[in-house]
């Protein structure tokens, strides 16, 4: 992953925040060059598992990259061929239908758009409650799309959420390596 440029973003799955920070410590120890996303909901909202600005402060200081947290500022992502690889990681079922919908409407989304015109790849690694649900046609459009692969989910907590599933996160990088081969991670559903 020497000298790779990887997108990396964040979407308000907050819960999972402190989970990000070692893939992204693992990503710069494989000497990535790892540009911070996040949605302008996950840069500004303090929740109880942590102040938004500890998480700036945390993923700027890893990344050692300012965080693009804006539209304006995600839109020449793509013109500018900024990143070999995006990786959405929370993606809620919000960002997910979104982008396999072609809404445009966070820096998130925006930095979606703006990669994929290039015929790069784009990883969903998913956190959502309704994964097995309303999410699951959303899930099942974007694994029809050319250069789109997920991290593989499985169900966090079948007897009290059944339908909630998240992405193993730890294989963040061994699904980068492989969707920058043209394969998808099997299987994809855990």
């Amino acid at each position: 992953m020497k000298s790779l440029n990887i997108g990396f973003a964040l979407c308000g799955s907050f819960c999972t925040f402190s989970r990000m920070l070692p893939v992204l410590e693992d990503l710069k120890k494989r000497e990535a060059n790892v540009i911070p996303v996040m949605s302008e909901t996950a840069y500004t909202t303090d929740t109880r598992f942590g102040s938004a600005q500890s998480f700036i402060d945390k993923i700027e200081g890893i990344c050692q990259n300012k965080i693009i947290h804006t539209i304006k500022d995600a839109e020449p992502i793509g013109p500018k061929k900024m990143f070999d690889i995006l990786v959405i990681a929370p993606c809620t079922a919000n960002t997910l239908a979104k982008i396999a919908h072609g809404i445009t409407d966070t820096s998130v989304t925006m930095a979606a758009k703006s990669h994929v015109r290039n015929d790069r790849p784009l990883v969903f690694a998913i956190s959502t409650n309704d994964a097995l649900s309303m999410a699951a046609q959303n899930i099942g459009l974007l694994l029809t799309r050319k250069n789109v692969y997920f991290v593989p989910f499985s169900q966090d907590d079948p007897e009290k959420k059944p339908r909630s599933a998240i992405a193993d996160m730890e294989r963040i990088p061994e699904v980068i390596e492989s969707a920058l081969c043209g394969k998808q991670l099997q299987p994809i559903l855990f």
